[in-house]
This record gives C-alpha cells, structure tokens and sequence, in this order.
C-alpha cells in the first residue's frame, strides 16, 4: 500500500509540473489526457442517451480538444448531464482498475482502445475525429500488447483524467448547462455548475478512500 501512495504521488507531481508549470511543452506532454477527457466526455453523453432509449448518430473529436455527439432520443437530461459527470466516473474508472486491479489493466487499455477505433468508425463525423480516435487507440494496444507500462499508463491517464475534469468545471461543460437549464430548469446554470462540481468532487473522495482502504 505504501508502494501506492508513492506512485499517486508521483503521479500527482508530474501532472502538477506539467499543468501548472510546463508551458507548451506541458500542454504538449499533457495533450493525450485533454483527448481522453473529451473521448470520455463525449462517451459519457452517448451513454446517456443509449442508457435512456436513445440513440447515436454522430462523435467528433476535434484537434483543439473541443468536440460534440449527435444523439436522438432518449433522455435530454441525463444525456446532457453524462457529458461532466459520465466522464467523471469513466475516468475515475479507470484510476481504480489502475490502482486496485492490475491484472485487469492490460485488458482494459485494450477496451478503451477498442471503443476509440470503433467509436471512429460506426459514428463517423469527419476523417480528422476518426484519425485522431484511431491513433490514440493503436497508441493504446501497443502500449497494452507490447509494453509492461499498463498500470503506469492508465493510472495516469485515469488520475490526470479526473483532475482535469475537476478543474474545468467552469469552462469545458458550460454549453451543457446551459442547455441543462433551459431542460431541467430548477435553477440558473451557476448554480448547477458547482452541483455538478460537487458530484464529480464527492466520488473523486469516494474512489480515493476506496483505493486507500
């Protein structure tokens, strides 16, 4: 357990440095995790709506980390909400099995490079998003198949997924709120903002005394 504590630590020190302290070539080093967290950002919207009795028409990811899922049917509110908090729990998901579970590590790299490839191709929007998809997701399987860096790697990506969740809370998720609040209504989308905030931040704790336990 000790063994762990120092490797989240670590791994907290480089995001940090590189966050906060890296520049360009921080956000260079750091711009697979802006990827993953828009994949799972847009994954968690698709989820919502196959979830709720809808379906999917369309991902894209863009270069700049910007992206959009086309959905049809199902329900609005917990589509629109699975956008900030669906990618919450994926990238917390994927911590944990980091963390707690590394003989699941390997298989689950190749998951979630199977679900980038396959996203890329059953809900195409534009060569550029299923290029970038499919890279990312070769990058994925080699490290799995050819590497020994699995649990390094997805606990990275999984923690740094997460800070970065929490941390643009105010700015990445906004034309969802808004569109939460004219759905949902209740309050102004300020307010739903740290709602939302507080939900992702609650099972970030959650997960981290579970893996501590």
């Amino acid at each position: 357990m000790k063994h762990l504590h120092y490797r989240v630590l670590a791994i907290l020190v480089v995001y940090g440095a590189l966050r906060f302290f890296g520049g360009s070539i921080g956000a260079t080093i750091l711009y697979p995790v802006t990827l993953l967290v828009t994949f799972l950002h847009e994954m968690g919207h698709a989820l919502g709506a196959l979830l709720t009795g809808g379906s999917v028409e369309g991902m894209q990811i863009n270069p700049d980390g910007s992206g959009y899922t086309i959905t049809r049917g199902g329900s609005r509110g917990v589509t629109l909400i699975g956008g900030y908090l669906g990618s919450a729990v994926l990238g917390n998901l994927l911590f944990r099995i980091g963390a707690r579970h590394q003989a699941l590590t390997h298989h689950t790299l190749l998951v979630l490079a199977g679900l980038m490839i396959l996203a890329g191709i059953i809900w195409f929007q534009s060569l550029n998003s299923t290029a970038l998809l499919f890279v990312f997701g070769l990058l994925l399987g080699f490290i799995a198949l050819k590497t020994n860096w699995d649990q390094d790697v997805l606990m990275f990506l999984g923690l740094a997924a997460v800070l970065y969740i929490i941390q643009d809370f105010d700015t990445g998720p906004k034309s969802d709120l808004v569109m939460y609040e004219k759905v949902v209504g209740f309050f102004p989308y300020q307010i739903w903002m740290y709602i939302w905030l507080g939900l992702a931040g609650v099972l970030f704790l959650w997960n981290l005394k579970e893996i501590f336990r």
